[in-house]
């Protein structure tokens, strides 16, 4: 996951997209910014925040445990404004246990674990900036699975369809 000088970035960018990261978890779906193409099981939609000169658009999916219909994620894959950076943002409910982090497996592949940069009102998120190997894993894969923690021992795989990943991620403006 990230390095120290990519966590501060991913810190100063985590307001990059405010509209589309005011996304509500997947039980209450009301995800703001308009749905301007559909790649497989992802959405890109697109949105003006306030001060922006222009739209901005994130490649979302929603989705809630298998086993638990109170816990869901919400994944977005955004460019920033400026088109230097790639982000993976994830919006995981509250009462996730922030010093376990949020973990992503790829198919088989054990990726690795994100801390979470803030809490807000609809949930936490973590974010980490998207190098070419893990978007490499994305495109490549059939289901990515998020792993949160309520309590150490007890994590809970979330998992997330990649199919039309590759298309909508090439499609992101």
């Amino acid at each position: 996951m990230p390095s120290s000088p990519a966590r501060t970035l991913s810190r100063i960018l985590i307001g990059v997209a405010a509209g589309i990261a005011s996304l509500t978890i997947a039980g209450s779906a009301r995800a703001q910014g308009e749905v301007k193409a559909v790649h497989g099981d992802w959405q890109m939609r697109c949105d003006t925040p306030p001060g922006a000169a222009s739209e901005q658009c994130a490649l979302i999916q929603n989705v809630t445990a298998e086993d638990r219909e109170n816990v869901g994620l919400s994944v977005i894959v955004l460019k920033t404004a400026d088109k230097q950076a790639r982000i993976l943002r994830v919006l995981a409910p509250l009462g996730v246990l922030l010093p376990s982090g949020l973990g992503l497996r790829v198919d088989d592949a054990d990726i690795g674990r994100a801390g979470f940069v803030r809490c807000l009102p609809n949930g936490c998120i973590a974010e980490v900036i998207l190098q070419d190997d893990l978007v490499g894993k994305l495109k490549g894969g059939k289901q990515a699975t998020f792993i949160i923690f309520q309590t150490p021992e007890e994590g809970i795989g979330i998992p997330i369809s990649l199919n039309g990943f590759s298309a909508g991620f090439d499609a992101l403006p």
